[in-house]
């Protein structure tokens, strides 16, 4: 079965249990990250947030068919007290446990229902070819970012034309889009730039980042920019699992070479992918 299958399956059957991600992740036998990475590609979602959710919901339905006793039901949602069970609870659905109670329904709470992935099309892959890398030195515009929320990536590609070409000791003419420093929330930094010779002249205004060497596998995107995100759920949901390699920490690439039209998202570029030597 498929890791993400299968820790959809140990959630919902484990949710009154301490779920943890390093207990998910070894129940399906990956590595936190991968499950981390994974899980966000296929579903939209960081994984505890889903199984936090969840819980919530859970205890949401508990409540309105009127459970007695508000502290059992957060025990039983995986919390030790009735003030974090209440926090948690308003955080997620705007009313306290008590107030559900008191209505006796759930029409109005945004319900988290179990996720169903066994069916998901995904993006058809080319194989990838396989290169060691070398060290690179990457000067560009950066930020950090929500697992939900990356919309700021356009302005910062806009904010790092106005420099490309013109970056001291700039290498050539190709761009990278570098995901880095990725948590256990799936929260990240990206990093637009571009591969410069050394630091000691990059203006002050622009993040330098140092990428050791590391093998990669290298997957062609062709479509539209927008769609990469397509891509990256049938690498980490289907070409991963099902290839044998294994993922590490370390930067993921997008490579944007001269046949990218940056004005119009088309032309297509590269996802370099860290794995395992």
């Amino acid at each position: 079965m498929n890791p993400i299958n299968s820790a959809l399956w140990y959630i919902e059957s484990h949710l009154t249990t301490d779920l943890s991600l390093e207990t998910i992740a070894a129940q399906v036998k990956v590595s936190p990250y991968y499950l981390t990475r994974a899980f966000h590609h296929l579903s939209g979602l960081p994984i505890m947030r889903y199984v936090r959710g969840r819980r919530l919901s859970m205890a949401a339905r508990l409540l309105a068919d009127g459970a007695p006793d508000v502290l059992s039901v957060a025990l039983a949602a995986g919390y030790g007290s009735h003030e974090a069970f209440t926090r948690a609870f308003r955080d997620q659905f705007g009313l306290t446990p008590e107030a559900v109670r008191g209505q006796r329904h759930i029409d109005n709470l945004a319900i988290v229902e179990p996720i169903a992935m066994t069916h998901q099309q995904l993006t058809e892959l080319e194989p990838p070819r396989f290169e060691q890398g070398k060290a690179l030195l990457i000067a560009g515009v950066a930020a950090r970012y929500k697992c939900d929320n990356k919309a700021g990536i356009p302005s910062q590609w806009e904010r790092l034309m106005s420099y490309f070409g013109h970056i001291p000791d700039q290498v050539g003419n190709v761009a990278y889009g570098v995901v880095h420093n990725v948590d256990d929330a799936g929260n990240m930094e990206y990093l637009c730039g571009v591969q410069v010779r050394d630091f000691s002249r990059t203006p002050q205004e622009l993040a330098p980042l140092r990428i050791p060497p590391q093998r990669y596998a290298i997957f062609k995107h062709r479509e539209h920019v927008s769609t990469i995100s397509g891509t990256f759920a049938a690498i980490w949901g289907k070409w991963l699992p099902e290839s044998g390699h294994e993922v590490v920490d370390a930067p993921t690439l997008e490579v944007y070479g001269p046949e990218f039209d940056s004005r119009t998202g088309q032309g297509g570029f590269e996802v370099w992918l860290p794995i395992k030597s």
